[in-house]
């Protein structure tokens, strides 16, 4: 994934798996699984697939859009941790085990071993020195998400943090992350990148790394995998998704007819137009629209 000055913009949604070390796949933790799916059935229109056994309780229901898979629902039990509702980000990887212990050795924590989520993956739970939770992702029948960047997708993971030069030594170890200061006024950051990967989008989309020029990018901008994001004072480090949207303001009052709650109403920044909401569990995402006018 690569950004529209924030976030995921690389024009080819669709997806066959991603390298190792980018972010790969989102899930939610849900405590009434059947409440998710229609909050966010409705929001976005996607359809859902129960994966986990029909004699089970633990559920874990995949999403798609379009024919192609864009995230999951699932029970706190097959999420693997237990921290209130939230999205949690995945990074692709080639070896859990081994890259589990490389979060242990840079000073991370594992709240979930790594074990076989129903022969889609096989994940781990993580945390970084600062507490923030993530996921990392050793592809099974699901590479990670078969669809980004278009309206009803995901589009972005950010850190939010106040020790960017904690979390640069810690993922660089994890995952070979570099990362870059972006100040473009209104909105401030690091940006962070993947050596190789704008190879690896140009592979498929040739003209990317132009394109991204074209429109401004800063320099290294089509190997952009996430964002450090400041953190506000007296809040807790926490990885956040964003997901694309056609119509910002749409989604904002969508989700409050379901239920929801909006956050954060609807704002311009560079080149989106953002609105953060809630679910009916109280888990966070920001819908952004892209709007380079």
């Amino acid at each position: 994934m690569a950004g529209n000055l924030r976030h995921a913009h690389d024009l080819m949604p669709e997806r066959q798996g991603f390298p190792a070390g980018v972010p790969a796949w989102i899930d939610s933790a849900q405590p009434d699984v059947d409440a998710a799916i229609a909050f966010y059935g409705g929001l976005f229109g996607w359809q859902f697939d129960d994966r986990a056994p029909s004699d089970s309780d633990d559920r874990y229901v995949v999403a798609s859009l379009d024919g192609k898979t864009v995230a999951a629902i699932a029970s706190p039990s097959v999420a693997g941790h237990a921290s209130s509702p939230a999205w949690t980000t995945y990074v692709a990887v080639d070896s859990a085990q081994d890259v589990a212990a490389r979060v242990r050795e840079a000073g991370g924590g594992v709240v979930a071993a790594p074990a076989d989520r129903l022969s889609l993956a096989t994940t781990v739970i993580c945390t970084d020195p600062a507490g923030a939770v993530f996921g990392l992702w050793e592809p099974g029948s699901i590479r990670g998400a078969g669809l980004v960047n278009a309206p009803g997708t995901w589009n972005f993971s950010e850190l939010n943090t106040n020790d960017v030069d904690g979390a640069t030594r810690f993922y660089a170890s994890v995952f070979g992350w570099e990362v870059s200061e972006i100040d473009m006024g209104a909105m401030k950051g690091a940006m962070v990148r993947l050596p190789g990967y704008a190879d690896f989008l140009e592979q498929f989309n040739p003209g990317t790394k132009q394109r991204h020029i074209d429109f401004g990018a800063p320099p290294g901008f089509t190997e952009c995998v996430a964002w450090f994001l400041p953190l506000g004072e007296g809040a807790i480090p926490h990885w956040s998704v964003t997901l694309a949207v056609a119509d910002a303001d749409a989604v904002a009052a969508k989700a409050r007819e379901l239920g929801g709650s909006v956050e954060v109403e609807p704002h311009d920044l560079p080149m989106v137009r953002s609105t953060t909401i809630r679910d009916l569990a109280g888990a966070k995402l920001t819908a952004s629209a892209f709007n380079p006018g």
